[in-house]
This record gives C-alpha cells, structure tokens and sequence, in this order.
C-alpha cells in the first residue's frame, strides 16, 4: 500500500495546515481502510492513493483554514458517505463534538470500524436528513452542519440549515460554479432562517478550483421545513 503520510504532511504545509506524524498516521489508516472497504462497497470513485490525499483528506480540512470551529463545537456532517468532512476534521481538531448522519447503514458500519480504528469519538445516525432534521433532539441542535454532497445549494439548505442553532452556520463545501448557485439559493437561505452568505474560494495543491460557503442561521428554520425527501427534489425552494 503507498505510504502518503510524507507527501500529506508537505501538501497541508503548503495550505497552511500543520499535521503531526500521529495525525499523519490515521490518514495512512484511514485511506487503507477505505480502499479495503471499496473492493466490497462502493464509498469513493477516487482510488489512487495521492487523488485520495488531495480530493478528500485536504479538501476536507480547507474548513479549518478559512472557517475553524470553537473549542468543542457540535458538528454534524449531513450525508457523510466515507466520513467526508467529519473525519478528517476530528482527526486535526479531536475537541470537535462530531455527528455523522447518513441514509444508508452500510456506509456507517464502514465508519465505525474506522472510528474504532482510529479511537475517534463519534455518534453515528442512521436517518434520511428530512427525517432527522424534524427530530426535537437533533432540530436546532449544532454549531455547525457540514455537506460536501452534489446537490444544489438551495436543496441542500432544506436538508442542512435546520440541523443548525440560532447563530451557528451551514458550511457547503462546493466546487468552482458555487457563485451561481447562491444567486439562485437565495429565497431559500431567508426562507430557511439564514443570513448573508459568504463566499471563500481556493485552489487545492493540485490546482483544482473549490469553494465554501457560509451560511449563518440567523432565526428559527420554520417548522414545516425539511419536507419529505421527494418534495424537496421535485419542487425545491426557489
């Protein structure tokens, strides 16, 4: 198996990104598992060992760069898949208070294995985000959700900005085109409770365009929102 943990080091260096050699460690763990994982399930399309360093390990630690939590922030990665953002974010930040939802179990008994591979704390929720989202435990409950998830913006912002409390944020992890998608998110982020947005770009070590964006939750979601799943994706918010 290669051994990334030199070139990871020296690429986050590069961001700005310190990674001590434990933390260089999990990574190593983390993409051996993943691959092994992969042969009997489908967690990534990304297979080779430096495209997995680049495109999820660093992309997903961009957060701390542009937006770094508090100490102890509660976090929930909406739609997870193989542990992207979350993961990555606890190893470099173990403080963070981390959730991982996704629909389909499968997935999360890949990420408990990791986790207990990793001794990384996490709670882990089988759900459908418009499930959880009307959950009283879980409904305004997080300092900030995370989602690196395809969908449109104003999609994922039904599934996202109900998770998060009162002066917390929504933090999409988008790529290039992510300007023209906020213009066309924007009756959804203040119908959805959200304030101005902000947009932050930045270019990965490999040369690739990518964005954030973030999304304070400035008033309650009202509580008709999130609609069922197939509402949301036949009639989103305009």
């Amino acid at each position: 198996m290669t051994d990334i943990r030199a070139e990871l080091v020296e690429k986050a260096e590069k961001l700005g990104l310190e990674i001590s050699p434990s933390q260089a460690e999990n990574f190593q763990a983390y993409m051996e598992l993943l691959l092994e994982w992969n042969e009997k399930m489908n967690l990534t399309a990304i297979t080779e060992p430096s495209a997995i360093l680049e495109k999820h390990f660093l992309d997903s630690l961009t957060l701390l760069l542009i937006f770094p939590p508090k100490q102890g922030a509660k976090l929930i990665d909406v739609g997870t898949g193989a542990g992207f953002p979350g993961i990555p974010l606890k190893i470099l930040r173990p403080d963070l208070d981390l959730t991982l939802l996704d629909s389909l179990n499968k997935r999360l008994s890949f990420l408990k294995e990791l986790c207990a591979a990793l001794k990384i704390e996490a709670v882990f929720i089988h759900k459908r985000a418009e499930e959880a989202g009307q959950e009283k435990q879980m409904r305004e409950s997080y300092d900030i959700a995370v989602a690196r998830a395809v969908a449109p913006l104003n999609v994922l912002c039904e599934y996202c900005l109900p998770f998060v409390k009162t002066g917390g944020y929504f933090v999409a992890m988008k790529g290039p085109g992510a300007s023209r998608e906020l213009l066309e998110a924007t009756n959804a982020i203040a119908e959805l409770g959200g304030g101005k947005p902000k947009t932050e770009a930045f270019t990965l070590p490999n040369g690739e365009a990518r964005s954030l964006l973030l999304l304070p939750k400035m008033r309650v979601t009202p509580k008709r929102y999130p609609r069922h799943g197939g509402t949301i994706a036949k009639h989103p918010l305009a």
